[in-house]
């Protein structure tokens, strides 16, 4: 009865998925619906699975740390393998799930540099957090709420002196004597000097405008000035000057003004006020949060002295008894009865209903994909439906509460030993693609959708001056060279302010550039057009997995290339023919095909050839930028003539001085 009875502040499993691990939540409400049905307003806490590669990489490094700092005990690898199963995340993120869904109890503690890690294996259903992970910004950060305990957070007590030695140590150093209990005033007299300075604050307040706007009315002034900070004020007084009530009344009231002294509580307004009371019922008392969110120009002092005066107010105590009546008419505990459903991914005895989820079919003789047994009571399925794995009922449970395997597998990238079972080969691309979030429809139309969101940068009129007056400042060769430093451009175009006046007036060169006429253009593109046949239909790319392991033809491979041969005249991608003794790659004619993103073959790569290679080494920096800018352009090449004939077998053939032919990477 007791172990189905669910409080708030317990921690539990939920169950959202017959195949996935439970979700591990701490409950914070429990509130009944207008159906009648109960939900848990709920904590969310992550595993390393939860997480990217990268955070749980400094996972990793914080649990190293912990173990140099706290001298853990030497483990092997499977305990470290499963220690990570009992890690968590703690986060700010709250859920409401049905109550239904819970499935049994955890015990989740902050991890402690006394504790020894070893434990939390021979607990069951015990896990441990120390980092705190944000879903929003994806991060991960020491919890605020460790306890410090260890050598190097205790003082250091210095041994006791014998009977009859005195201290030799100053004690202006160690310690500021802010007030001398054996003065020479009365206590009367104290009492009378602490009135004339609340007097001292309301005549202040009266003469400051801001105080008069927040404190219209003469009693609010006068409780004002009658807080705290005006009480440390007049006794620092008096000590400054020495218990002496003539110099400490000249300086409460100096020839400038009477002194103002106004708190945190005074010093807020009524908006911040109401900010921060927000962000509390948000964070609870992590200041450091508070101040990031809410309120960034506030000093982390300034918010805790708030705070410890807000306590002090109406206000804390009317919002207080709200909470608590709202406690009183919300639900305490609940009764959940325990699930006694079987899970779909029971691979069933034959004559019994099958299961879900390719539980169906399940080859004879696999042994356990956990721990390789080959007996048990009952077998679940596991993993891709097409590899066939299964678990034995003790590693199902165990996968279900701690997320993970008790040894590492295949699928997780560790080699499996033993020789029960023959090992697998690597996946096939169909098989990956199987796995892959965008395989379906809805996700590769995400993932296309996102890719077409492009923008452009499009320079001004003044940055285009700027570049080039201010040349030797901006250095654009070194800038593109180094492309992530970063560049003054305010001051870049402020020099260029400068120096325009006295720029030549001259006008740049231009150079008028012929252009033909758009029918001479349309007339000789009609021309140069290639001719389009039809290919016959190629056979039906094969989507069974079971064909992953053909290799794919070259007839899949020419539907990427750039090059059609029509009729044994090559002609290049913008439809103009070659010239003569250009190399081209051999192909057949084909219908190219629209081919999807998830099945789209590798893309093709062109490699230039040693000619090519050759070539490039006769060109200048100037007609390698020009060639670079205007890839339609043909590029001349001339070639030095050579100084003695060349052998019969030549590697690169001879060249006129001069051509006009482009250059052609095979691929």
């Amino acid at each position: 009865m007791a172990a189905n009875m669910y409080r708030v502040g317990d921690y539990v499993y939920f169950e959202n998925s017959s195949s996935n691990p439970y979700l591990i939540r701490r409950i914070e409400e429990l509130n009944k619906t207008a159906n009648g049905n109960v939900e848990a307003k709920v904590v969310c806490l992550f595993r390393r699975r939860d997480i990217s590669g990268n955070l749980n990489t400094l996972a990793d490094s914080n649990a190293r740390d912990f173990e140099e700092e706290s001298k853990q005990p030497s483990m092997t690898e499977q305990h470290k393998h499963q220690l990570k199963h009992r890690e968590l995340f703690l986060s700010r993120q709250f859920e409401s799930l049905p109550a239904t869904h819970i499935r049994g109890k955890c015990n989740v503690t902050l991890l402690n540099e006394t504790d020894v890690l070893t434990g939390y294996l021979d607990r069951e259903d015990c896990f441990f957090y120390s980092l705190v992970f944000d879903p929003v910004q994806k991060t991960l950060l020491a919890d605020q709420g460790e306890i410090r305990v260890g050598s190097k957070y205790q003082a250091e007590i210095p041994d006791k002196l014998p009977e009859g030695e005195s201290d030799s140590r100053v004690q202006e150093k160690l310690e500021t004597k802010v007030w001398d209990p054996n003065n020479q005033l009365k206590d009367s007299q104290i009492d009378q000097f602490l009135v004339v300075a609340r007097a001292v604050g309301t005549f202040a307040r009266a003469l400051d405008c801001s105080s008069s706007i927040r404190q219209p009315s003469l009693h609010m002034s006068a409780a004002a000035a009658s807080r705290d900070i005006t009480l440390f004020h007049a006794m620092d007084t008096l000590q400054k000057n020495g218990y002496d009530l003539a110099k400490a009344m000249s300086t409460l009231v100096p020839q400038g003004g009477p002194v103002l002294c106004r708190d945190e509580m005074e010093e807020w307004s009524a908006s911040e006020a109401m900010l921060f009371e927000e962000a509390l019922e948000k964070y609870g008392k992590d200041f450091n949060d508070i101040r990031q969110d809410f309120l960034p120009w506030k000093s982390l002092a300034s918010v805790v002295q708030f705070y410890y005066m807000w306590k002090t107010t109406d206000r804390y105590i009317q919002q207080k008894r709200l909470k608590a009546a709202e406690a009183d008419s919300k639900l305490k505990q609940v009764y959940i009865p325990t699930y006694t459903k079987p899970n779909p991914n029971q691979i069933m005895a034959p004559g019994n209903k099958p299961g879900m989820n390719g539980a169906a079919g399940f080859q004879k003789g696999l042994s356990c994909e956990s721990c390789h047994t080959a007996q048990s009571p009952q077998w679940y399925a596991w993993g891709p439906a097409n590899l066939q794995c299964r678990l034995c009922a003790s590693c199902w449970i165990y996968w279900k509460k701690y997320g993970g395997l008790k040894t590492p597998t295949q699928l997780e990238g560790a080699t499996r030993t033993g020789t029960d079972a023959p090992p697998r080969t690597h996946m096939t691309r169909q098989e990956v693609q199987g796995m892959s979030p965008f395989t379906s429809t809805a996700g590769r139309a995400k993932l296309l959708a996102k890719n077409r969101q492009t923008f452009i940068l499009q320079t001004t009129k003044l940055t285009r001056i700027a570049r080039r007056v201010c040349q030797d400042i901006l250095q654009p060769r070194r800038a593109a060279r180094r492309p992530y430093a970063s560049i003054n451009a305010n001051a870049v175009k402020a020099e260029c302010m400068i120096r325009l006046p006295k720029a030549p007036k001259t006008p740049a060169k231009s150079r008028p550039i012929p252009r033909p006429s758009l029918a001479n253009i349309v007339k000789e593109l009609a021309v140069q057009a290639p001719l389009k046949l039809k290919a016959p239909r190629s056979a039906p790319t094969p989507i069974n997995r079971n064909q992953g392991n053909q290799s794919r033809s070259a007839t899949a491979l020419l539907g990427k290339r750039p090059f059609d041969s029509v009729s044994g005249h090559p002609f290049s991608a913008n439809g103009r023919p070659f010239p003569s003794g250009m190399r081209t790659t051999s192909q057949s004619v084909i219908k190219r095909q629209k081919v999807s993103q998830g099945d789209a073959p590798n893309p093709v790569v062109f490699v230039a050839t040693k000619d090519t290679r050759a070539l490039r080494k006769h060109l200048t920096q100037a007609e390698m930028r020009r060639a670079a800018r205007k890839p339609h352009t043909p590029v001349r090449v001339k070639l030095p003539l050579p100084s003695r004939p060349l052998p019969l077998p030549l590697a690169v053939p001879l060249l006129p001085s001069s051509t006009s032919e482009p250059i052609v990477l095979e691929d």
